[in-house]
């Protein structure tokens, strides 16, 4: 059985998912503690992730759980409602500590609450595994307790700028004769995200001609299009949130600018496929997990695998965030395991040498608790829905790059 405790305003409500297996004594779990935001701006995301979580922690006890020591152990989770709020994130974060004595933290939601709550687990000295992206500046002190099973932000738009880069001749030029365009939010994940880009195409010998700062708040992305029409980039990269999303493939058409390749975040989280049919078509979406994939591991099978199973469970296919969450839980298990302890030194010493290969992709940490060994993978919307195109040997189909009108 997997277990897992809702907490909202002081209510603890009880949900088991029943997956049969193991049968376990009534001290024998492990809780992994966590916020998610089901209610707020960030409650599709926090939906995802919290199945994510329920779904690896299911398949976990479905399988024995986990032996430590010739005791076998079934994992639980704790989980309260951050309300999308940051600093709520973080003071949830620190009672599920403090006050309910959880040893083992899933992070938070989104880049802002991992950051927020990144300070206190260090404090504490608690193991955290985060499901989702973060930003880890070479320049800032080096986090123990803390590791990120997705690939870091400065690696989103690499896929897209190789596969230009692939397919140049599709532009009518050589790769060193490219320029692009990149207009991303001043928020930690898109500084992060603009200075992947800048070293990538630095790389790739391919000139930025646009470099926009986006206001937190805008709707109107007619300033730095008015540029794009009149320097005709071959690529352009738009990094925010879901709304900025929203806004340029609603925008850019309706502007005239035409731009062979248009890329975007958060294509995945903003639903672009499904519910943007007629404003979205055959935009580049860089998405840190794909059924498609062509990664196995012990616990769920592959990508399909995945998929399958998380439809049945609950009744929709799952998205990047479910299936990230589910690595994270993954990680842990396997961290138990190999440690033969549930001491939280050990537990961190455990966790820092991971080398798993998962339905998510590979998960080793390098020195700064990053993911460096998992790539972005590159899709794009055809035909109403999101298809593989990069890596190439992966490909579903060759990606459709759109001639500018003369």
């Amino acid at each position: 059985m997997g277990n897992s405790r809702w907490v909202v305003a002081g209510l603890v409500v009880a949900l088991t998912m029943s997956g049969g297996g193991a049968a376990f004594a009534a001290d024998d779990e492990i809780t992994l503690g966590t916020t998610v935001p089901m209610s707020g701006r960030y409650v599709r995301g926090g939906t995802d992730t919290k199945n994510g979580y329920d779904l690896a922690i299911r398949q976990i006890n479905k399988k024995g759980g986990i032996e430590i020591a010739g005791k076998q152990y079934r994992l639980t989770a704790l989980y309260y409602d951050d309300q999308s709020n940051p600093q709520r994130a973080q003071q949830l974060i620190e009672q599920l500590i403090k006050t309910d004595g959880v040893k083992y933290i899933l992070g938070p939601y989104s880049v802002g609450q991992n950051q927020n709550v990144q300070s206190t687990v260090e404090l504490n000295k608690v193991p955290m595994v985060e499901a989702h992206s973060v930003t880890r500046s070479r320049r800032s002190p080096r986090p123990r307790y803390t590791f990120a099973v997705t690939a870091a932000p400065d690696g989103f738009f690499t896929p897209a700028l190789e596969l230009a880069a692939a397919f140049s001749k599709k532009f009518g030029k050589r790769t060193h004769d490219l320029s692009i365009a990149m207009a991303t939010k001043d928020d930690a994940f898109s500084r992060e995200v603009r200075e992947g880009v800048l070293s990538d195409a630095n790389r790739l010998g391919i000139a930025c001609v646009i470099d926009d700062q986006l206001p937190e708040d805008f709707g109107d992305m007619s300033a730095t299009l008015d540029k794009v029409k009149a320097l005709k980039p071959d690529l352009f990269l738009v990094s925010g949130h879901e709304s900025t999303a929203m806004t340029v493939t609603s925008q850019i058409e309706q502007a005239g600018a035409d731009v062979p390749m248009v890329a975007s975040t958060h294509c995945v989280q903003a639903r672009l496929a499904q519910g943007r049919k007629e404003s979205s078509p055959l935009l580049f979406c860089p998405v840190q997990w794909n059924k498609s994939a062509r990664y196995k591991g012990a616990l769920f099978g592959t990508g399909k695998d995945f998929t399958r199973l998380y439809k049945r469970v609950y009744g929709y296919e799952p998205s990047p965030e479910s299936a990230q969450a589910a690595a994270a839980v993954y990680v842990f298990a396997d961290a138990f395991k190999r440690a033969q302890s549930l001491e939280t030194e050990k537990v961190r010493d455990a966790i820092s040498t991971t080398n798993l290969l998962t339905f998510f992709g590979p998960i080793k940490f390098d020195d700064r608790g990053v993911n460096s060994s998992k790539p972005m993978l590159l899709t794009q919307i055809v035909d109403g829905d999101f298809v593989l195109v990069a890596p190439r040997s992966w490909a579903e189909r060759e990606p459709v790059i759109e001639k500018v009108k003369p």
